[in-house]
């Protein structure tokens, strides 16, 4: 007993290690450099840290209770798909970018105009002037106050994909973090206590991280807009490339797709 109580809190600390790997933090910068708020940022942490441990708590689960076998091809593109989402998350950061280089880069004239504007996290483009008469509608008339007023100030977007992105790094990581458990503890009711408490572990880790990585996102959004946004590209190119260098060396360098396909949890 002693020593499976033991192995619980090691799974806890586990966890918040866990959350530090570097394909997470990568992914958590990119989502939280939208986020202008510690608090905002923290919640974005909880939500990933949900996704990933109901990933780790379903397919983790399967593979001790039934003691599933993951083939090699199966393994590697779960870790695949951390590569994609990474690049995914980039991209989305850097067309950000791109939109904010066409209206405080490219030049423009006329009190009259079109460019990219936005209203809160929504942003649009049409022709408006800066005046009361000539923007073209009214501030609370766009689908971001829209969701607003009817989900509060976190949008389900904003809500949904923390969580997605979890779930994929969930997947990536749980068969790995199961066989573990496996070979360590061997029973499968103390085997998904550990993978709870592992979740927890990665919950609490990922909500620090998160609330940390915030700091410079949240200071200088408003007193650094340039820095601030020259740390969006930053977060993005990061993301960008280091989801291509994953889905390089899986899919070439260790044969996902070749025909003998080298994979070990781990």
């Amino acid at each position: 007993m002693g020593s499976s109580l033991s192995l619980l809190a090691v799974g806890f600390f586990l966890g918040m290690r866990h959350a530090t790997d570097a394909d997470h933090v990568i992914a958590i910068t990119t989502i939280v450099g939208r986020q202008r708020s510690m608090r905002g940022a923290a919640w974005i942490g909880v939500l990933w840290g949900l996704g990933h441990t109901l990933t780790v708590a379903i397919v983790g689960g399967a593979i001790i209770v039934f003691t599933v076998v993951i083939p090699p091809r199966i393994g590697l593109a779960m870790e695949f798909s951390v590569g994609v989402m990474l690049v995914i998350l980039g991209f989305m950061n850097l067309t950000g970018i791109t939109r904010w280089i066409q209206d405080n880069v490219i030049p423009g004239g006329g009190l009259i105009h079109s460019h990219t504007h936005a209203h809160g996290d929504y942003a649009h483009s049409h022709l408006h002037g800066h005046g009361m008469t000539n923007h073209g509608h009214a501030e609370d008339r766009t689908p971001q106050a829209w969701l607003d007023r009817r989900l509060g100030g976190l949008g389900l977007y904003q809500v949904l994909r923390p969580i997605v992105v979890g779930i994929v790094h969930g997947l990536a990581g749980s068969a790995a973090i199961a066989l573990l458990v496996l070979t360590a503890i061997g029973d499968p009711v103390w085997g998904m206590v550990y993978l709870l408490l592992f979740g927890m572990g990665t919950i609490m880790g990922m909500m620090l991280i998160t609330a940390v990585i915030a700091i410079p996102f949240a200071y200088s959004a408003e007193r650094l807009p340039r820095f601030n946004a020259y740390l969006r590209v930053a977060t993005g190119l990061l993301s960008f490339g280091f989801g291509t260098f994953i889905i390089y060396h899986i899919g070439f360098v260790d044969g996902l797709f070749g025909n003998n396909p080298s994979w070990t949890a781990k």
